[in-house]
């Protein structure tokens, strides 16, 4: 997740998983089981629960279920899943291997 600071795209410091967003803003508030959701969603227990518990990403048609059985849009469910890896590979690899290929920057911004 991004947020604008004085024009600024800044990043989300260790953003949530979605399957941890999805419990707290989804299924804790309205009661549901991590079974009752994984069946009206057509998922096993088990598929939801590794979501739920991060160990498992939040795929494009996963994402369609969410937005289907809570509202919203698949492409947040997806945006929130590429912010979670994205940062989480960031811990880990800073891209020493990798040489410029240009001397400028190219066009790409982090808004895109």
């Amino acid at each position: 997740m991004t947020s604008q600071h004085k024009g600024k795209t800044m990043k989300m410091h260790n953003p949530a998983h979605p399957g941890e967003v999805l419990y707290e803003l989804c299924l804790e508030p309205a009661n549901i089981t991590i079974t009752d959701a994984a069946k009206a969603m057509g998922m096993t227990r088990s598929a939801l629960s590794e979501i739920i518990n991060g160990r498992r990403a939040v795929t494009p048609k996963v994402a369609i279920k969410f937005a289907k059985a809570f509202g919203g849009s698949a492409e947040s469910w997806v945006n929130m899943q590429g912010q979670y890896d994205l940062w989480q590979a960031e811990q880990s690899y800073q891209a020493e291997d990798v040489k410029p290929l240009t001397e400028k920057p190219m066009l790409l911004s982090p808004s895109l």
